[in-house]
C-alpha cells in the first residue's frame, strides 16, 4: 500500500511541477518552505517566505459527518483527492513559483496513519522531483511555534497550554524547539470531552464549535458539573464526561424534553467546568515555574469561552498572554511551515528513508 501511495503520488506531483501557472510569480533569494499538514481529516497547505505566512489554503471533510467521527480509511482517501489541489492553490495565492520551494515540511506525527501517509508520500516525491531537502515537523510542536506567525510572539520561556480532540498538554517552551511537557491529560482531552458531551446531548458532527456557540446563549452556573482532583500540573477528563453522561441520563428520565428545554445551559454549564479545570491548572504552573507569558494553542483554543477565560485571568494576574489567530488554532499548515522555517535555518532535514508515526512525543 505504501509503495502504490507514494508511486501514484510522485506521478501527481511531476504533473504538477510541470504545469504552467499563466498568472505572475515572482523568485525569492530567501528561505521558501512549502508546508504540508495531513495528520487528521484536514488537508492544508502553506507557504512560508522568510517566515512570513503568505497562504494557508485548508481543505475540511464533510464526509465524516454522517459518521459522527472520523473515519480514518475515509480520511486517507480523502486526503489523496484534496493534496494536490490545495498545494497548488497555496502556490498561486501565495504568488509562488514551484521552483523558488526551498524544502518542504510535513507532519510526521502523531496522527491518523493513513492520512499522515498521504502528505509525508506527497512531501518526499515533491521534494525528490525538484532536489530540494524534507522536514519532518511533529504536529504537538508545530501547534506551539503557530504562535510565531505574525507579529505579537511571545518571548522565551513561556508556558503554552495545548489543547485538542486528542491532546491537553501544558508545556514549558525553553526555546523553538526545546520543549517540556509539565502536564497532561492522564485519560480523554478537553476536545475529547466536549465531543462526547456533544454525542450525548445528540448533537451532529463536528461537536465542539455546537458547544462553544450553544454556550454563548446559556447560564453556565445553571448546573455544577465536578472538578477532578489530580496532584501536580496533570489533567483529568474522564470522571467529568461521565457525570454529564449520568447527570442527562438522570434528568430525561425525568423529562424527556430535558435536553431541549435546557441546551444553551447545558452547553454553557459544562464549557465552564472544562475551562475552569484547564485555567486552574494553568495557573498551578504559571506559579510554580514564576512564568508570566502564557500561551494558548490546539484546536480546542478556538473555542470562545477558553479564550476569553484566558485573558480575564490574566488580566487579573498580570500575564503576558498569546492566542494565535483563528486560522490557525485548528490543523493547518500555516504552522507546519513556521517551523520548517525555524528547522530549515538549522538545517535540520531528514531523508527519503523517513516514515510517518502515529505516536510522536514532543
Amino acid at each position: 500500500m505504501v509503495c502504490w501511495i507514494t508511486e501514484l503520488l510522485i506521478g501527481l506531483v511531476y504533473c504538477l511541477t510541470f504545469n504552467k501557472f499563466t498568472h505572475s510569480l515572482i523568485q525569492y533569494k530567501v528561505p521558501v518552505i512549502l508546508g504540508i499538514e495531513s495528520s487528521c481529516d484536514d488537508t492544508s497547505a502553506s507557504i512560508c517566505v522568510d517566515g512570513t505566512i503568505l497562504s494557508n489554503i485548508v481543505t475540511n471533510q464533510a464526509i465524516h459527518e454522517a459518521f459522527g467521527g472520523v473515519v480514518p480509511e475515509l480520511a486517507s482517501r480523502v486526503h489523496q483527492q484534496n493534496i494536490i489541489p490545495a498545494v497548488q492553490q497555496a502556490l498561486i495565492t501565495a504568488k509562488v513559483s514551484k521552483n523558488a520551494i526551498d524544502a518542504v515540511a510535513f507532519t510526521r506525527g502523531p496522527g491518523l496513519l493513513g492520512s499522515l501517509l498521504v502528505g509525508v508520500s506527497f512531501a518526499k516525491a515533491f521534494a525528490l522531483a525538484k532536489s530540494i531537502p524534507i522536514i519532518e515537523v511533529n504536529h504537538m510542536q508545530a501547534h506551539v511555534l503557530a504562535h510565531f506567525i505574525g507579529n505579537n510572539k511571545p518571548s522565551f520561556p513561556f508556558l503554552c497550554l495545548t489543547v485538542s480532540g486528542g491532546h491537553t498538554q501544558i508545556v514549558l517552551v525553553k526555546d523553538y524547539f526545546d520543549m517540556e511537557v509539565v502536564g497532561q491529560t492522564l485519560d480523554d482531552a478537553a476536545g475529547e470531552a466536549m465531543d462526547k458531551t456533544s454525542k450525548i446531548l445528540g448533537l451532529p458532527y463536528p461537536g465542539g464549535p455546537l458547544i462553544d456557540k450553544y454556550a454563548r446563549l446559556g447560564n453556565p452556573d445553571a448546573y455544577r458539573f465536578p472538578e477532578p482532583q489530580i496532584p501536580g500540573f496533570n489533567f483529568s477528563f474522564s470522571g467529568l464526561k461521565t457525570s454529564i453522561l449520568y447527570f442527562i441520563r438522570d434528568n430525561v428520565a425525568l423529562n424527556p424534553n430535558f435536553i431541549t428545554e435546557n441546551l444553551n445551559d447545558i452547553c454553557a454549564s459544562v464549557e465552564k467546568r472544562i475551562v475552569t479545570i484547564l485555567l486552574n491548572k494553568l495557573q498551578k504552573a504559571a506559579q510554580f515555574y514564576g512564568i508570566k507569558h502564557i500561551a494558548l494553542a490546539g484546536g480546542v483554543s478556538a473555542n470562545t469561552g477558553l479564550r476569553q477565560g484566558l485573558n480575564e485571568l490574566g488580566d487579573k494576574i498580570g500575564w503576558n498572554c498569546f492566542i494565535p489567530e483563528m486560522q490557525y488554532c485548528t490543523d493547518n499548515a500555516a504552522m507546519i511551515a513556521i517551523a520548517g522555517h525555524y528547522k530549515f535555518l538549522k538545517g535540520d532535514f531528514v531523508g527519503q528513508d523517513v516514515a510517518p508515526l502515529a505516536r510522536m512525543p514532543m
